[in-house]
């Protein structure tokens, strides 16, 4: 049972490595947002270890707390009525495993902002249609890209 645990745990744990090595390929420069973190700062901190402007948003205050204990730039936000200032200069966003009812608002910010968005699901999450599904490394991310013509 050890064994499958410390398995178990080293896939989730390489999932967000991948994530984060899969947004640093696509955008080498210019500030990443992680919407929804709650308290899962794993993918954040990596991008800010390897040198990323990032920021993350949450509604939770304590999950912001914690996040700006930790040395991340946080925000409270609504991502249903979100504070576009919030994400002014933003590159691409992203959010890691949300809960399912925040993923069409997460897209809609994206399509308002005009840039690319990025989710990594659960494993059983159904995402909307215009999001395109791509593998990395075996890693199963939803991108949605403004430049990209919606089929």
């Amino acid at each position: 049972m050890k064994n499958f645990l410390t398995s178990l745990f080293l896939v989730f744990f390489m999932s967000f490595e991948k994530l984060a090595m899969f947004l640093i390929e696509r955008h080498p420069e210019g500030k990443l947002v992680e919407i929804g973190v709650g308290f899962n700062f794993k993918v954040s901190l990596k991008l800010k270890d390897l040198g990323k402007e990032v920021l993350v948003v949450d509604w939770n205050p304590e999950a912001v707390k914690k996040a700006k204990e930790l040395g991340l730039e946080a925000y409270v936000d609504d991502v249903f009525s979100p504070n576009l200032e919030i994400y002014r200069g933003a590159v691409a966003i992203y959010s890691v495993r949300p809960t399912p009812e925040i993923v069409k608002p997460i897209l809609k910010l994206a399509q308002l902002l005009k840039i690319p968005v990025y989710i990594l699901p659960f494993s059983l999450d159904s995402m909307p249609r215009i999001l395109k599904l791509e593998n990395y490394k075996g890693l199963p991310i939803y991108t949605w890209r403004p430049y990209e013509k919606d089929i």
